[in-house]
């Protein structure tokens, strides 16, 4: 049971960071920040869970019946991430590819303490056991003050794919489109560093200033970090309604407005990028299928348009109803991974990556997020996103791109160069 108590945030702006930096202490944080960005589905600004009471942790083995034991016992919040991997538990998959990370493939805990903000209003929840420690947090929090942080070491990035490696791949992965094995695959490369150390504080508010994404995570399980500015939703649940919003379509931004909005509009015009997006939509179509009431599935919006401070981006939305009886586990299990981060069709699309990519996904192109005590969900897609094993000193990010029959392997590096560009900029940056 937890105990729930209202609060008046004055400056929102500035508790946010100030949560921000209390939370960092525990041992397990998940600090979800819309970043206030303009969304048709959404609860809350930010919701921030610290302090495991109970979790999991577990390989793709059986993990979903796993999770949906631990989430049909707890009804209660529940925060974590499901890994790219888990592909291995729903088909007959395998994954050869090397993993430096070594985060587990699933994980998710039941926080002691909870925060959620809506506008100016505070619902601060605490499970019984700690609820005495409301006021003396509540204090701790408003009552820190902003320090500079220290500048560590130099990051020295390394490539995992070269450039020419990168297009002979991409070129074999045309060739299965050409020969009708696929029609669409999502192909992504890593970016590392070795032996190196960051503030991960520091690095996710760098990162997030600069893009200010509605998906924002500043994850932390011990010594392993999510650092995300992820601008994908992958799937939520709102009681019967279950809602997914693909990202298929990327273009550069300018400083020029005019020319920045003559980009917008030749993404929406352009035939490959839409080809890319309905493509998934499809794919999406049909995951949902797999669980909603007849005839529910429905295209909100195909090819919408949106803007964020990196890039323009285009988003579809897709929807369904889901019959009361249904698991939240079956629901997401059914849909995973998300067709963005594979391909059409999903399952040969995800063996012909797995051949070509020479890394783990891992968490990346995974997702994280929550369930609630009453079993609606939100989880994003983990895109744009640092990920750091403070432990073994290992970082990584890894971008991607769509594969069509239109692809050009030149551009599609450049597209990848794009997206890599905020984490670039925050890891070299002094």
């Amino acid at each position: 049971m937890r105990t729930s108590i209202i609060k008046h945030i004055h400056t929102t702006e500035k508790f946010k960071k100030q949560l921000l930096h209390w939370s960092n202490q525990f041992r397990e944080v998940v600090f979800l920040d819309s970043n206030n960005y303009k969304q048709d589905y959404s609860n809350y600004d930010l919701i921030v869970a610290v302090d495991a009471f109970t979790s999991i942790k577990t390989d793709y083995i059986n993990a979903f019946e796993d999770l949906k034991q631990y989430q049909s016992n707890a009804k209660d919040w529940l925060f974590g991430y499901l890994s790219y991997d888990l592909k291995n538990d729903i088909e007959d998959l395998k994954s050869q590819n090397s993993d430096s990370l070594e985060f587990p493939d699933l994980y998710f805990f039941q926080p002691k303490k909870l925060f959620l903000l809506k506008g100016n209003q505070l619902e601060i929840q605490y499970l019984n056991m700690v609820d005495d420690e409301v006021d003396e947090d509540f204090e701790e929090i408003t009552s820190i003050e902003f320090s500079p942080f220290s500048t560590l070491q130099e990051i020295k990035i390394e490539q995992r794919i070269s450039k020419e490696n990168y297009i002979s791949k991409v070129s074999k992965m045309l060739e299965h489109i050409h020969k009708g094995d696929i029609y669409e695959a999502n192909f992504c490369m890593e970016f590392f560093a070795n032996k190196t150390q960051i503030n991960p504080l520091e690095t996710y508010i760098k990162l997030n200033n600069i893009s200010e994404p509605p998906f924002a995570v500043y994850f932390k399980n011990d010594k392993q970090y999510l650092l995300s500015a992820s601008p994908e939703r992958y799937l939520r649940k709102e009681s019967a309604k279950v809602i997914s919003q693909p990202i298929k379509g990327t273009a550069k931004r300018s400083l020029n407005a005019i020319e920045d909005e003559k980009l917008k509009e030749e993404l929406g015009l352009n035939e490959k990028e839409r080809s890319e997006n309905i493509m998934i939509v499809d794919l999406v179509r049909n995951d949902l299928s797999q669980t909603a009431t007849k005839g529910s599935v429905k295209v909100e919006e195909l090819c919408g348009l949106y803007t964020f401070k990196q890039v323009h981006q285009m988003i579809s939305t897709v929807v369904s109803e889901v019959d009361f009886t249904t698991a939240p586990i079956e629901i997401l299990r059914s849909t995973f991974p998300m067709g963005s981060m594979t391909g059409a069709p999903k399952i040969s699309a995800m063996k012909i990556i797995e051949k070509l990519e020479e890394t783990k996904r891992g968490l990346y192109s995974g997702a994280v997020g929550y369930f609630t005590p009453e079993g609606d969900f939100d989880f994003n897609v983990v895109i744009r996103s640092i990920l750091y094993n403070e432990k073994n000193q290992y970082l990584s990010f890894s971008v991607g791109s769509a594969i069509t029959s239109l692809s050009n392997p030149e551009m599609e590096y450049d597209e990848c160069l794009l997206k890599a560009k905020a984490m670039f900029e925050v890891l070299q940056s002094k």
